[in-house]
């Protein structure tokens, strides 16, 4: 069963939500995202978490650029934060990033913009 993902606006060019699954990945394109970010490393908790690859196959259907950088909740390294500060440079425009409740994607975009900061 399909919910509305709540999405939080962190700028004008990149948002953050919690786990969606393949459904809600045409509500994501339908928003205007041109590109999906997932934080959150398969199999992490629940036996109903949706896998990385069938959110990935659901997003190159819709035509969205898609990348798997997984982080650990507790803990998000600097080498995490300049693996995603790349792909922000790299990556189409607006950005959803998701994981399990949206606050680690939130922690590493923000050290991501430090580390983006940070290189000048």
């Amino acid at each position: 069963m399909s919910y509305p993902l709540p999405i939080q606006r962190l700028t004008d060019e990149v948002s953050a939500a919690p786990q969606m699954d393949a459904s809600q990945v045409t509500e994501v394109a339908a928003a205007g995202f041109k590109s999906i970010i997932n934080n959150r490393p398969d199999f992490e908790f629940e036996d109903d978490q949706p896998t990385n690859a069938s959110i990935e196959a659901e997003a190159l259907k819709a035509g969205l650029a898609y990348r798997f950088l997984p982080v650990d909740g507790g803990y998000q390294s600097p080498e995490e934060a300049a693996q995603l500060a790349d792909l922000l440079l790299e990556l189409p425009k607006p950005i959803l990033l998701f994981c399990r409740s949206g606050t680690r994607s939130t922690r590493l975009f923000m050290m991501a913009v430090e580390n983006l900061r940070e290189r000048g």
